[in-house]
């Protein structure tokens, strides 16, 4: 049996997989739905990291992805049931937590970094408990300064860098690979242009989602 790999998280992780997965409720018949949608990665990093991953060992391995745009961690919490442990998966990679920055931003409607750790932690409990043999790869969240985020930037990467230090807390607990992207697209930054890695500061470009897709395999192998 193949091992399943599940990614979820927000639009970093999504990378237009609901867009896709729209069009694809839309045409095709209801009865190849399922595995049609399941197939469907979106076009970042899961999709680079699956391509490589199930091209260097055919057939070991199912790939799904369960990342929703916009999503907090409030909002990953309140669907890990449906889109993470009735799915059953051997290796569960969580990217979240910039959202619950942004969104406090945009409209007020941010997690504040004591109940992201909280709702984070709780949620991790919950999946340990469901799946005791599932292998966790925990993202951090990055920033850049961008379009989106240059007007507020000191609080753009304070408010990150306590999510960050949140991750690595619970990785460690949880016994997880954590992967510290901040520090990749700081590294890609000294190297070009902010603009490269990121349209707005927070979406990869092609190169970002490449920089993350190659640290998730690296942390795939660890486990």
């Amino acid at each position: 049996m193949a091992t399943k790999v599940l990614f979820t998280g927000d639009s970093i992780t999504d990378a237009f997989r609901t867009a896709i997965c729209q069009d694809v409720e839309r045409w095709v018949p209801p009865e190849q739905r399922e595995e049609q949608l399941n197939a469907v990665l979106g076009t970042g990093y899961p999709q680079m990291a699956a391509a490589q991953l199930c091209a260097e060992f055919p057939g070991e391995y199912q790939v799904l992805n369960r990342g929703i745009s916009g999503n907090r961690v409030v909002d990953l919490d309140a669907r890990v049931k449906c889109d993470c442990i009735n799915l059953a998966p051997d290796v569960l990679s969580i990217m979240i937590g910039i959202n619950d920055v942004w969104h406090e931003v945009g409209g007020h409607n941010g997690v504040d970094a004591e109940k992201f750790e909280r709702v984070y932690g709780a949620m991790l409990e919950e999946i340990t408990a469901a799946l005791p043999e599932v292998k966790l790869i925990l993202m951090e969240p990055y920033v850049l300064k961008g379009p989106a985020t240059r007007d507020n930037w000191d609080y753009f990467r304070t408010e990150t860098d306590l999510r960050r230090e949140a991750v690595r807390r619970l990785a460690q607990k949880h016994g997880a690979v954590c992967v510290d992207t901040q520090a990749l697209f700081d590294k890609g930054e000294a190297q070009s242009c902010a603009a490269h890695w990121t349209a707005d500061g927070v979406h990869p470009t092609p190169a970002g989602h490449w920089l993350l897709a190659k640290a998730w395999l690296e942390a795939f192998r660890k486990i």
